[in-house]
């Protein structure tokens, strides 16, 4: 009995062409005729799903794809699922979607695939991406991998995937290798998964601000995120996580009035030896406050600080980042 996929699909540019000289629109199961029907090996259900286009994607709308993934697989029983999204903020949504799946992880494959070029351009990469990420979703190996993204035949966990280049080479999970290959069809592994996370707990928060600092910087913005009603902050800093020292009784305040600040780095690696990791974020406004986003970028310690503030208290959601 073949394997049975969902395949979520959103309109982003994997599903735009022309059709007739008129500019259209694909539907998922117009994109499965890009397949031949040799390349699937699996029973493949289409949800044609309208979103925002993935550059303006609200978190609401990343946190409803989030919630199909785990229902269709805890609830629906499908043996692995595929979502087609813009480029510009997969990496987000797929991380969200692994922080969310809990059992979901350990028991199909759920994979993130899109395009970098239109569908009727010369040698557009869509098809392929598509038909790899069909066979990867049903494949075992990506048991309890989580979330992956799957372009250009290569698997990224969506803990370590960063947009590094709006071609088809678009995602790098440096410093860590891909998680896998996909060769003929099936998924070739290549390094462990990242750890899974904590379990979920309660309904995340929407309103995180990501806020970039830089020398001179005051703290008003914060209080005026805050004030703008943001639950958590989400600061990206340097080096290991340091940000401006005018920023330092802010991050206090705020720390009493019980919302979280996060600190991340726009560093990806270090080779400073005294690190216990290489993207390791201890820099000193952990001292009045602040929570290491521990190693993760600026926009997946968002997403993590979002599913994290589903604990219902700024301690609570201290607790679940440290076990990430």
């Amino acid at each position: 009995m073949a394997p049975r996929v969902l395949l979520v699909a959103t309109k982003d540019i994997h599903a735009y062409g022309q059709r007739d000289a008129e500019p259209t629109v694909f539907t998922g199961a117009q994109l499965l005729t890009g397949i031949p029907t040799t390349q699937l090996s699996a029973e493949v259900t289409v949800e044609d799903v309208t979103t925002e286009p993935s550059w303006d994607m609200s978190p609401a709308t990343m946190l409803a794809l989030a919630r199909r993934v785990r229902a269709a697989i805890l609830d629906d029983g499908y043996d692995g699922v595929v979502v087609t999204h813009g480029i510009d903020t997969m990496e987000e949504t797929a991380f969200l979607a692994d922080l969310l799946a809990g059992a979901a992880a350990t028991r199909a494959g759920i994979v993130f695939t899109g395009a970098t070029r239109r569908a009727d351009e010369l040698s557009a990469d869509g098809p392929r991406n598509l038909a790899s990420a069909i066979a990867a979703a049903c494949d075992p190996a990506l048991h309890r991998a989580g979330a992956v993204l799957c372009l250009n035949d290569e698997l990224h966990a969506a803990r370590w995937a960063t947009n590094v280049n709006a071609g088809v080479t678009a995602f790098s999970s440096a410093p860590f290798p891909p998680l896998a290959h996909v060769v003929a069809n099936r998924v070739v592994p290549v390094a462990a998964p990242p750890p899974r996370p904590p379990d979920p707990v309660g309904q995340p928060a929407s309103d995180v601000a990501l806020i970039k600092t830089y020398p001179g910087m005051e703290s008003t913005l914060l209080t005026a995120a805050v004030d703008a009603g943001a639950a958590g902050i989400v600061l990206e800093g340097t080096g290991v996580g340091n940000v401006p020292t005018s920023l330092f009784a802010t991050i206090s305040d705020l720390t009493e009035w019980g919302i979280p600040v996060v600190v991340a780095s726009r560093c990806h690696t270090t080779t400073n030896p005294s690190l216990p990791d290489p993207a390791y974020v201890n820099g000193l406004a952990m001292t009045v406050g602040a929570i290491s986003a521990r190693g993760l970028s600026a926009s997946k310690a968002r997403a993590a600080l979002m599913v994290a503030l589903g604990t219902g208290s700024a301690a609570r959601a201290r607790q679940w980042l440290a076990q990430l």
